[in-house]
């Protein structure tokens, strides 16, 4: 089954907490602190491998975490760095940011990689608390947060040369045999529901074709599942038309070729504007001299385009129409080329959180409540066994003007301030 679109969430893993210990050995009195450091969370990471087709692994599994990182430990010794968790999806996937809808990697090329959630910090053992005041420091920093994310993933596929026309017109015949993919071919329309990929081999070069489902009038606004193949159209470098000039369902080519150029129009102008050959085909059919033929190739190259004659069931004229595609897409490749023009997640305006330091006041029944990012940090940072890490729990909550805010709520002596999970009683000293 193929699956180009997929909805998964990550988390990166915590900072290991740093670790609260003292050295204990017969005659080393008063050792000193020697709490080691907590080790860094686990980054999750996006990378593009070129052996996978498809986003059907995500349609099974949705959430996706890295590991923790390891609490410090007594002696100094740091914990274990989590382990990175790297996301393996195929090349040409979109990774974006479901909150901001902003693209944060094109993952173009096999081995395209990424961190889109970094690991939390660890946090410092209490040896790194020693000074010439605080000899014995009993107290420790927590680690740092996890990154937590919803991401989407939209794959546009990979391909040189793109195959598009009406249902039932003979691109996954065309695709047989020049190629050796193997599509399902049928005489009813939408056969292909799925793009298939084949590479044309020529000489000395090679490229890889896809053939897109069939498109239908009205595609550009989604008739016929039309939006879903039209964006794989859009990272071709050209585009082959595929015609059934003989008529052979009633259907008018002319009318046919336009409807089509009129779809990639409304959907993009960058679709209409890529190289375009046009491939006849059904001429097994009629001839040369047949007026449907002659009227059509006419039209066609009075707007600029190439017309080959073909029958692809009996691969006639596929040969030169291989040449011509392969020739045109080595002129295309010496001009540069046009880069996509997404408008891409900043990852360093997403290190500056302006909601970090702030300290939220509410008052929630009989309790005053007080909550923050870096205040759950210094919370959780804080031994309460120990007056001096109390009393900066106290200082830092005070200082940010946090006690004032709960006055303004009607706080008074002998009221509970509520900290997370911990209740205090209120005395103003």
């Amino acid at each position: 089954m193929f699956v180009d679109r997929a909805k998964i969430s990550i988390r990166s893993g915590k900072g290991g907490d740093g670790c609260v210990s003292f050295r204990r050995e017969p005659y080393v009195p008063e050792g000193g602190p020697n709490g080691g450091d907590g080790g860094k969370g686990g980054d999750v990471i996006f990378q593009a491998d070129n052996n996978l087709r498809t986003l059907m692994d995500f349609r099974y599994k949705r959430k996706y975490e890295a590991e923790n990182g390891q609490n410090g430990m007594k002696y100094n010794r740091f914990g274990k760095q989590g382990e990175d968790l790297i996301i393996k999806v195929p090349q040409g996937t979109i990774v974006i940011d479901e909150e901001s809808g902003l693209v944060m990697k094109d993952l173009l090329n096999h081995g395209d990689r990424f961190v889109a959630a970094r690991g939390g910090k660890g946090g410092k053992g209490n040896v790194n608390f020693k000074n010439s005041v605080r000899q014995a420091p009993n107290f420790a920093e927590a680690g740092g947060f996890a990154q937590s994310r919803n991401i989407l993933l939209e794959l546009k596929l990979i391909a040189d040369v793109g195959l598009i026309g009406f249902p039932n017109v003979g691109k996954s015949t065309l695709l047989s045999v020049s190629t050796s993919a193997n599509p399902k071919i049928a005489n009813y329309h939408f056969t292909t529901i799925t793009p298939n990929l084949g590479v044309v081999e020529m000489y000395d070069t090679s490229f890889v074709m896809a053939d897109i489902p069939g498109l239908i009038e009205g595609a550009h606004t989604g008739a016929g599942l039309g939006l879903d193949f039209l964006k794989h159209i859009e990272r071709t470098k050209l585009l082959i038309h595929v015609v059934d000039v003989s008529g052979s369902e009633g259907r008018d080519a002319i009318e046919d070729f336009d409807k089509i150029n009129n779809e990639l129009k409304s959907f993009g102008e960058m679709l209409l504007k890529k190289p375009q050959l046009v491939a006849a085909n059904k001429m097994d059919m009629l001839d040369e001299e047949d007026p449907r033929y002659v009227s059509f190739k006419a039209y066609v190259e009075e707007k600029g385009y190439r017309v080959f004659p073909i029958s692809a069931p009996i691969n006639q004229g596929v040969k030169e129409l291989m040449g011509a595609a392969a020739a045109e897409l080595n002129r295309i490749e010496q001009e540069p080329q046009a880069e996509d023009s997404y408008e891409y997640f900043d990852f360093e305006k997403d290190k500056e959180d302006p909601d970090y330091r702030e300290i939220y006041a509410s008052r929630r029944g009989n309790a005053y409540v007080l909550e923050g990012k870096q205040l759950r940090k210094i919370f959780n940072s804080t031994n309460f066994n120990d007056m001096g890490s109390l009393r900066y729990l106290y200082k830092y909550i005070e200082k940010n003007g946090a006690i004032e805010k709960l006055k303004e709520l009607g706080l008074d002596e002998g009221d509970t301030i509520k900290v997370f999970d911990y209740e205090f009683e209120y005395f103003d000293e």
